[in-house]
């Protein structure tokens, strides 16, 4: 008997997060199955929505048994403008179309994928102070000074997680002080990297260190907040600390090379990539220890090929994952799936109401993320909760405060 998967519409849904958006795709096929992926607009991609939208007239009609195929005529159908909010609003949609696909066969999307290689994924609590200090009052207990930095630092030991990952922050009269002029706060276009932020970067990782105890490891996400020049200096800053990698953000795969041969900490990289073409430019100069892909942006399925192509040049991966729970779900599926893991990205702070708006959330247990056997993904957005949490006009990076020169 046939299986009917012929795909009946294909529509876009928001809902407000507190300070940014979540966005989501939702296929529905002829035979009633729903498949859903999440997306974002708010991470330097206002318009992925527009994209969507503007092609789902081409997936409706087709089979979602059929993906590869769908990614690639859309593929056509945009190459002249491929990458950026249109090569996210493919994945957005190849992400759905594996959810509805998994569905209809009643399996896992890992399944999918070549089967599950990891029952339990080792993670690291990411943007660690980040959303404390820096979104106030959106995840509590805020963070305004170095013993809120300590506090959380022993909290993130105490819970059984085993790594973190912090940001550029330093401290004025008592007070925490962030620094990312690479998305523009403050608007310092130079990115010039002075003595007061690599003395106050040192300290914030000493207190980091003192307070989660030796046997947590501390990862580090310098962002665009530098150029070559300046990630030198911070690198040379840090040199005799412990570190598990120093994430670096570049479009430049030689100057990323010539950083990582002179770091004695090792270097990841790659997220706002999209496409195994973008990757191999780093992969062929030796310029990353581990590559590091979004899932959403580029569809897992892509995701696989990345991951594939990281192994043959003896590099492991892993994901950027700073969304909501259904992200987490769909970086979790990829991770099961792939041989050269590294180790995986969660936010562990979240907004009151996260819980309310999906089906299950992530379980954590010892610092691992418990890979799920439930259809799909393995969650859903519940659309009555997304509907009582109506999406916010500033919201994200876009929406942010201006910065002051």
């Amino acid at each position: 008997m046939a299986i009917k998967s012929g795909i009946k519409s294909l529509e876009t849904l928001s809902c407000g997060a507190g300070w940014r958006n979540y966005y989501f795709v939702k296929v529905t096929t002829a035979d009633g199955i729903v498949g859903w992926s999440e997306f974002d607009e708010g991470f330097g991609s206002p318009g992925v929505g527009a994209v969507i939208r503007e092609l789902a007239a081409r997936v409706v009609g087709q089979s979602v048994m059929q993906h590869e195929r769908i990614r690639e005529e859309l593929h056509c159908l945009t190459r002249p403008g491929s990458g950026g909010v249109v090569g996210q609003a493919l994945g957005a949609i190849e992400n759905a179309l594996l959810d509805a696909k998994a569905k209809t066969l009643g399996v896992p999307c890992y399944e999918l994928l070549g089967g599950r290689i990891h029952d339990r994924l080792r993670v690291y609590w990411s943007h660690c102070v980040t959303w404390r200090a820096g979104r106030v009052p959106h995840y509590q207990p805020a963070i305004s000074d170095a013993d809120g930095v300590r506090a959380l630092a022993r909290e993130v030991r105490e819970k059984g997680f085993t790594a973190l990952k912090t940001n550029i922050w330093r401290y004025e009269d008592g007070k925490i002080v962030g620094w990312a002029p690479g998305f523009g706060k403050p608007f310092a276009p130079e990115l010039n990297v002075d003595r007061k932020v690599l003395k106050g970067l040192r300290e914030h990782l000493e207190i980091m260190r003192e307070a989660a105890g030796p046997d947590v490891d501390i990862l580090l996400d310098l962002n665009f907040n530098a150029k070559t020049e300046g990630y030198l200096k911070i690198l040379r800053e840090i040199a005799d600390l412990d570190i598990f990698w120093v994430e670096i953000d570049t479009l430049n795969p030689q100057a990323l090379a010539y950083i990582r041969s002179r770091s004695p900490h090792p270097i990841s990289s790659c997220e706002t990539l999209i496409g195994v073409q973008q990757f191999l430019p780093f992969l062929r100069e030796q310029a990353v220890d581990v590559a590091i892909v979004d899932t959403p942006w580029n569809g897992v399925w892509q995701s696989m090929k990345i991951a594939a192509a990281a192994e043959a040049h003896e590099v492991n991966v892993a994901c950027h994952n700073f969304y909501g729970h259904l992200c987490t779900m769909m970086n979790a599926h990829f991770c099961a799936a792939v041989p050269n893991l590294r180790i995986m990205e969660v936010d562990i702070d979240r907004i009151a109401w996260d819980h309310e708006l999906f089906t299950h959330v992530p379980v954590y247990e010892d610092g691992h993320l418990v890979i799920p056997d439930r259809p799909g993904w393995g969650t859903e957005p519940i659309e009555e909760a997304l509907r009582a949490h109506p999406p916010i006009a500033a919201h994200g990076l876009v929406g942010g405060h201006r910065s002051q020169t």
